[in-house]
C-alpha cells in the first residue's frame, strides 16, 4: 500500500477471486464456470472480420442485445441493464440504492460486503439458520438495501419465490436486489414479480449457465426508473464496459437458448449424480440448485481436503469463514471429470463408507 492511498480504502478487504493457475492442468471446480464450450453459433461468430472491427468503439447501450433479452424473458428493452459481468451490477446498485444501509446474509457471495465497504455503505449481515437456510421474516421491513442471492452460494440453496415477494412488499421504499446468478440450474426466478413491484432488482450472468465466464457478461432486469438510475452511474463511470465481441457473442448465446437449457439439464444431472455419490462416502451435502455442492465430512477437515485435492490435481474452493470452514464448494464439472473428483475424494480418506 502506498502513501497516497485514499485513508478510507485503507481497511478495504478485497474480494478474493478463485484460484487460476497455470503452474499445471487442473480439474477446475472452483470457480463455478461451465464445464461446456459456448454454443456452436457463439464460437463460430468470433471471425477475423468481427475481430478487425475492434478498432471501433462498442455500443455504448447495447440496444441489439437489450432487445433480444427483452423478448426471451417476455420484458421491455427498457426493463434490461447490461454491464461488464453481474459484479458490475451488483457494484453500481450499492452505489445507488444503499444510502439506508444494506441487509444480506452472513453467508453469500462475499462481493456484497466488500461492495458495502468500499461504498461506505452500514451493512447488517443477518445469520443463516443452523442447516444453513435463510428465514425470510429477518428481511421484511428493514428499510434498506436488500440483497439476497437466490440460489444463494456458497450453499446452493433457495428460498421460495412467495417468500421474496414479501420480502419486496415489505420493503417498498427501497430497492431488494435478487442475485439470480444460478437460477437457471434449478431455482425459481423472480421475473413475474417486476410488473408489480417498482423496487425489485433482479441480476443476472452469463458466466454461469451461458458459458461465457471469460466473457465477462452480466444483465439485469427492473423498473425503467431503476435502470435508468443504473445506466446514470454507469455513463458516469465507463460507458464503453462492454466490448464489441461480447455484446455480439451475448446476442448469439441468446439466438441458441435451447443448447443452454440442454447443458444446463446435463449439469443438474451430474450435481444429483455426484451428491448421492459424496453422501454414500460420509459427507453431508446440502441441497443446490446451483452448478455446485457445498459439502463437508467428519473425516476429514474442509481445508485439509481441499490441500489434498489440490495436490492431485483437482481444485475446489474452500473458505476459512468459522461456521462453514469444514466445507468445500464443489463446481459441477463433466460427467468424467466428477468421477475422477470422486475417486480421488475416495482414495484420500481411505475408501471408507
Amino acid at each position: 500500500m502506498s502513501v497516497f492511498l485514499n485513508p478510507k480504502y485503507a481497511a478495504l478487504e478485497a474480494y478474493a477471486p478463485g484460484e487460476q493457475p497455470r503452474d499445471q492442468q487442473y480439474i477446475k471446480l472452483n470457480t463455478n464456470e461451465s464445464p461446456y464450450p459456448p454454443a456452436p453459433d457463439v464460437v463460430a461468430a468470433m471471425t477475423s472480420q468481427e475481430a478487425a472491427l475492434l478498432r471501433l468503439y462498442p455500443d455504448p447501450t447495447g440496444k441489439a442485445l437489450k432487445e433480444k433479452l427483452a423478448a426471451l424473458y417476455d420484458v421491455k428493452p427498457e426493463n434490461v441493464f447490461l454491464a461488464n459481468g453481474s459484479d458490475d451490477i451488483l457494484n453500481f446498485a450499492f452505489m445507488a440504492f444503499g444510502q439506508n444501509g444494506a441487509v444480506f446474509p452472513d453467508i453469500s457471495y462475499g462481493f456484497y460486503q466488500v461492495y458495502a465497504q468500499l461504498h461506505q455503505v452500514e451493512d447488517e449481515k443477518i445469520p443463516l439458520k443452523a442447516d444453513f437456510s435463510l428465514d425470510y421474516r429477518d428481511y421484511c421491513g428493514k428499510n434498506k438495501l436488500v440483497v439476497i442471492a437466490n440460489p444463494n452460494a456458497p450453499t446452493g440453496m433457495t428460498i421460495p419465490v412467495s417468500q421474496i415477494e414479501q420480502i419486496v412488499a415489505s420493503n417498498a421504499e427501497n430497492v431488494v436486489l435478487i442475485d439470480e446468478a444460478y437460477v437457471d440450474f434449478g431455482g425459481e426466478t423472480c421475473l413475474p414479480l417486476l410488473g408489480k413491484y417498482p423496487n425489485l432488482l433482479v441480476t443476472r450472468t452469463f458466466s454461469k449457465s451461458r458459458c461465457l465466464a471469460g466473457g465477462r457478461l452480466g444483465y439485469a432486469f427492473g423498473a425503467p426508473e431503476l435502470i435508468a438510475d443504473l445506466e446514470k452511474l454507469k455513463f458516469s463511470t465507463n460507458p464503453y464496459c462492454i466490448n464489441r465481441l461480447t455484446l455480439l457473442l451475448g446476442e448469439k448465446t441468446v439466438e441458441n437458448e435451447s443448447y443452454y437449457q440442454e447443458t444446463c439439464r446435463k449439469i443438474q444431472r451430474t450435481r444429483d449424480w455426484t451428491a448421492e455419490e459424496l453422501q454414500k462416502l460420509g459427507f453431508t451435502v446440502l441441497p443446490s440448485a446451483a452448478n455446485f455442492l457445498f459439502a463437508a465430512t467428519k473425516k476429514m477437515d474442509g481445508e485439509t481436503l481441499y490441500g489434498e485435492l489440490k495436490r492431485r490435481g483437482v481444485l475446489v474452493r474452500h473458505f476459512s469463514q468459522g461456521r462453514i470452514c469444514n466445507f468445500n464448494r464443489i463446481t459441477i464439472g463433466t460427467q468424467a471429470q466428477m468421477e475422477t473428483f470422486l475417486r480421488r475424494v475416495s482414495d484420500i480418506l481411505g475408501g471408507q463408507p
